[in-house]
């Protein structure tokens, strides 16, 4: 059991790779503190994941609102080993047509929600003075996509948040990483139209698209005392995507 007694505090827990993170996390013997705006959407996934799961509705982008439900995971369950950052949202469009709002809400999300849940949770780590902190970044964050300027600017930052805090909190014995998946089929990527996941296909060498688990499993290792030397990495989980 690689995480036996661990607890872990998934964001974006509710669906989608955040699901099958906490799904494979308790399989491996971790007590999950299960974050997501959507709490119906917690409560189903509670009632197939069992009482290791445990749910927290929260909004990353409310910088108070995470700071009181962290303190009430650390009071509730003793201690936070592992942050996965997965929430995430998209709002695709064309520079030339996308509205500030739309920008502004995925930077709120994917990237000024994770500075949020991290700085809340970090102090417990440092007390510990031991954790594992990983990111959800992406492919575009490294090479760019159209239609993608808000997501991709996230997930660049996501980089940049990733390689700061590894050399930063690496003295408390807090690893960070960040995993960049592909194209990975979710509920985000399930209305893309045919000829878009065709062609996403096409450039990926392995052939398909990847699956929630295949990411699952990349942040499982990553969590782990296997990648206990591993530390301000961005693991590509993509099938090989040549942009």
């Amino acid at each position: 059991m690689r995480l036996e007694k661990k607890v872990a505090l998934i964001t974006g827990a509710a669906s989608g790779i955040g699901f099958e993170t906490a799904k494979r996390f308790i399989s491996e013997g971790a007590v999950i503190a299960a974050c997501d705006y959507n709490e119906d959407a917690l409560k189903r996934a509670q009632s197939e994941l069992g009482d290791a799961y445990k749910i927290y509705k929260m909004d990353v982008s409310k910088h108070d609102e995470v700071k009181q439900i962290v303190d009430r995971i650390a009071k509730d369950l003793g201690r936070i080993d592992i942050l996965v950052n997965n929430a995430g949202i998209t709002k695709d469009n064309f520079l030339v047509r996308m509205s500030e709002s739309d920008f502004d809400a995925v930077i709120a999300i994917n990237l000024k929600g994770v500075y949020n849940v991290t700085q809340a949770v970090v102090p417990y780590m440092m007390n510990q003075r031991s954790g594992v902190i990983l990111n959800a970044s992406s492919v575009v964050g490294i090479y760019g996509n159209i239609g993608q300027t808000n997501y991709s600017a996230s997930k660049a930052g996501l980089i940049g948040m990733t390689k700061t805090w590894s050399k930063e909190l690496a003295r408390y014995n807090i690893r960070v990483n960040a995993v960049a998946p592909g194209y990975i089929r979710t509920p985000m990527t399930a209305n893309l139209p045919e000829k878009v996941t065709n062609l996403m296909k096409e450039k990926t060498p392995l052939g398909r698209m990847g699956e929630p688990v295949d990411v699952a499993n990349a942040y499982l290792f990553l969590a782990s005392d296997e990648a206990n030397y591993i530390t301000g990495q961005i693991l590509g989980v993509d099938g090989g995507l040549v942009f």
